[in-house]
């Protein structure tokens, strides 16, 4: 596992390995690895013969009141929990390195139609932050198959369009959201949580659970069955910042009602913002 901070230098490296006619695999990460990223970094050791995994905290995607300056930087811990899995390339670059003008990108990658919606609504700068630094990243490793996890479901399927809009020779490889034994999905910002709040964020599973189950046995009045997700969420101490029940491929309210469709939840827990969805077939 070798540990690049510096474009040039991962370029140089890969330009070796497609020389070598090898496929790469790319995990982007922010860091602060958990089991659900070790679990990404897994399939992409089945799906290509490199990996790369990047460590950067993009402070592109963080508005001005949210938490990039306390959003936990482990590099060294991430790097030993990589060990047992196939890393061949960490690239760990600076902020300097990915926006050396230090004003961040006069250029950006937005998707204006989806990147509105949803989180888009309350976090109105996080998606056109991420695309544009997936989309450099993308320019900088080059890889055929990069791979994402599906607890960020809007996120992924920006990504996926980004693809599709701008013509990148890349496959996205989407995975199912890792979680605890309790249903919490793994993230992050699990670690603000304090003991109490921990056990409480496990009642998001339970209800997004519910309302997956009623829709399956006919419900269909998706108006009323937010509503009263929203009610739990509230009553179990959260602020409810949406539950929206809409088409997985579009991510707007669906036409046909058993099809395709996907539970998307945002939350507060003492000031801590937690996401989740779940899928149905």
């Amino acid at each position: 596992m070798k540990i690049i901070n510096h474009i040039t230098d991962i370029q140089d490296e890969l330009k070796t390995v497609r020389f070598k006619n090898k496929t790469i695999a790319f995990v982007p990460t922010m860091g602060n690895l958990h089991q659900g990223h070790l679990e990404l970094i897994k399939q992409a050791g089945q799906l290509a013969d490199i990996v790369v995994v990047s460590i950067f905290v993009n402070p592109g995607q963080f508005g001005p009141a949210e938490d990039y300056d306390s959003y936990p930087r482990t590099l060294q811990q991430d790097i030993d929990s990589m060990q047992a899995y196939q890393v061949d390339f960490v690239f760990a670059p600076d902020s300097r390195e990915i926006y050396p003008e230090g004003n961040l990108n006069s250029t950006k990658v937005s998707n204006v139609d989806l990147s509105s919606l949803h989180c888009g609504q309350s976090r109105p700068i996080f998606f056109t932050g991420v695309a544009t630094v997936v989309a450099k990243l993308f320019n900088i490793i080059l890889p055929d198959v990069a791979v994402f996890g599906q607890k960020d479901f809007q996120q992924l399927t920006i990504i996926r369009q980004m693809v599709n809009d701008l013509n990148y020779p890349i496959k996205i490889h989407g995975v199912a959201t890792i979680r605890e034994k309790d249903g919490l999905a793994m993230s992050s910002r699990n670690a603000y949580l304090s003991p109490s709040d921990r056990k409480t964020a496990a009642h998001i599973y339970q209800i997004l659970s519910q309302l997956k189950q009623r829709i399956e046995l006919g419900e269909v009045n998706f108006d009323q069955l937010q509503m009263d997700a929203g009610k739990m969420l509230s009553n179990n101490g959260f602020d409810v910042d949406y539950v929206h029940i809409v088409a997985s491929d579009t991510l707007l309210p669906p036409i046909h009602a058993s099809n395709g469709l996907v539970i998307l939840l945002a939350a507060f827990l003492n000031g801590t913002r937690l996401i989740d969805n779940i899928i149905l077939e």
